[in-house]
């Protein structure tokens, strides 16, 4: 299969005629910018579909193989993205999970109905203990969502104090006896979720009284206090971002969660198809993240006015594609296909996030496992890494790198229709093992694109990395069929002083620079 995809890249870079080698990436590595977080490759992963039931929990009694419930494959798989950050419960399932309910033996904890996501029964097999166990397994950090809809202050008090508390109360004792003698190391604790909708319909100016009051009351131990993340708003607004940042003074409040997602017809009732797309729909959905990109500066904008010592952060917690749902699945299911057109729409976030990674210091994909831009599809004892994934693991080493400035000389605009955007972005931090690593996206469907590459005023000697690209612009991993969208080698050297990349269309190209 990989020399099947070395040769159809090779055809794609000679058939595609490339674009003239006057454009040129400049890098400036002896200007380093904010730290790239870690946290902005953070996962979700909520109580949805089949996104924690089967795709990821089966059971310890399951005949797939497991750890303690936790199927190994998946597990394993998301290891290798070295997955930082986990969210749970939701989403708009946490504004209606009530914490009791998944603690204890399993067999005598309530099945109730999952009103938000399908009617279907939640049998809370997969409650605090188990979560935490899935990030234990991860070697990842917690980030547990509050129930402000339908819970109460009290609720989420005691459910801090149940993960938290180190001595004999007796939620701490309650802890002990269900399994886990020590606490548990919460990172982040939201209050709420999308409370300006499935949260509960609020004006910002409710839920700031609201949040003022939870909390006052949520208190941990100094050595495993959380991060305090209040519900923020959606898409372009910055109402929600004001109100916070002037309503929330005194009070344990650290960062803005807020969300927004990629729809290629730009409309809720018909949002656009997964696969069978044409390139219309392919520009549509790449260019917005040039719009995300504008959500991200205008809120960042309003903080950087109420504090300028940049204390609070900025998480953009919820965020990916949203097509309409695969035909025949249930609807609430939140099922689609995943394509090399996801694979490209998740780097140019990610290259969107860099960019402001002075206040974007977690991100969360939506989802993890089976639902919307997922890293993994799975039925039965069958898994198939997506496009999406294979973008994740080839950006891992920018996880804490230093970020660089880098620009593009020359970047030719790509058009369709009335959509444009510029055909190529580029990427570059100091990662923690000394490298400079460069990201490119070449977004043209039809164009392939020929560039210098240069790191301060010389070019670079050589790089070596991986690229990602495929024949259609709906290629994509299905279940029990050989992968189409893999990663193959990249590499180049300069040749008379000038080092030239040739990007195939619609790629993404992620090397490492040598000298």
């Amino acid at each position: 299969m990989k020399k099947q995809l070395l040769a159809l890249v090779a055809a794609l870079m000679v058939g595609a005629g490339a674009q003239a080698a006057d454009i040129k990436v400049v890098v400036n590595a002896d200007q380093p910018g904010p730290v790239i977080h870690r946290n902005i490759y953070g996962q979700f992963a909520e109580h949805l579909g089949t996104g924690i039931y089967e795709g990821m929990w089966v059971g310890p009694e399951s005949k797939i193989p497991n750890v303690r419930g936790w199927r190994k494959d998946v597990v394993a798989a998301l290891k290798d993205l070295h997955v930082p950050l986990v969210r749970w419960p939701g989403g708009c399932f946490a504004d209606e999970y009530h914490w009791r309910e998944g603690i204890g033996p399993r067999a005598q904890r309530p099945v109730k109905v999952n009103t938000t996501w399908g009617g279907v029964a939640e049998n809370n097999a997969v409650g605090t203990h188990e979560f935490f166990d899935l990030a234990e397994q991860l070697g990842a950090e917690t980030y547990v969502n509050g129930n402000l809809g339908t819970g109460s202050p009290q609720e989420m008090a005691e459910w801090l104090e149940y993960m938290t508390a180190d001595g004999n109360s007796t939620l701490a004792q309650l802890r002990r006896k269900n399994g886990h003698a020590k606490p548990f190391r919460v990172h982040y604790f939201a209050v709420g979720n999308e409370s300006w909708g499935c949260g509960g319909n609020m004006r910002p100016e409710y839920y700031v009284d609201l949040y003022r009051q939870a909390a006052t009351f949520l208190k941990t131990p100094q050595n495993n206090r959380p991060v305090f993340i209040a519900s923020g708003g959606h898409d372009a607004r910055t109402d929600w971002t004001e109100t916070l940042a002037k309503g929330l003074k005194g009070v344990p409040f650290d960062a803005i969660s807020h969300h927004g997602y990629t729809l290629p017809t730009g409309k809720w009732e018909t949002k656009g198809a997964a696969v069978g797309f044409g390139e219309d729909q392919w520009i549509s959905t790449l260019a917005h993240t040039q719009t995300i990109d504008a959500w991200v500066r205008k809120n960042t904008a309003v903080l950087d006015q109420h504090d300028p010592k940049k204390r609070v952060g900025f998480y953009f917690d919820e965020w990916g594609s949203w097509y309409d749902p695969e035909p025949g699945s249930n609807p609430g299911f939140l099922v689609q296909r995943n394509t090399l057109r996801d694979a490209l729409l998740a780097a140019l976030h990610f290259h969107v996030f860099h960019a402001n990674a002075e206040r974007v210091k977690m991100t969360n994909v939506a989802q993890m496992v089976n639902v919307l831009q997922a890293m993994i599809l799975t039925s039965k004892d069958k898994l198939a890494l997506t496009p999406t994934y294979h973008a994740f693991k080839l950006y891992v080493p920018f996880q804490d790198a230093t970020s660089l400035p880098a620009s593009i000389e020359n970047n030719p605009v790509y058009l369709v229709g009335k959509t444009e955007m510029p055909s190529l972005s580029v990427t570059a931090g100091r990662a923690k093992d000394g490298k400079l690593y460069v990201g490119l996206v070449n977004a043209n469907a039809t164009q392939a694109a020929e560039l210098a590459l240069q790191v301060g005023a010389n070019a670079a000697k050589a790089v070596k990395g991986q690229l990602l690209t495929a024949g259609a612009m709906d290629a994509q991993n299905e279940l029990g069929k050989p992968a189409q969208v893999v990663p193959v080698p990249f590499e180049a050297q300069a040749v008379g002083g000038k080092l030239t990349l040739k990007l195939p269309a619609k790629s993404i190209v992620v090397v490492a620079v040598e000298g």
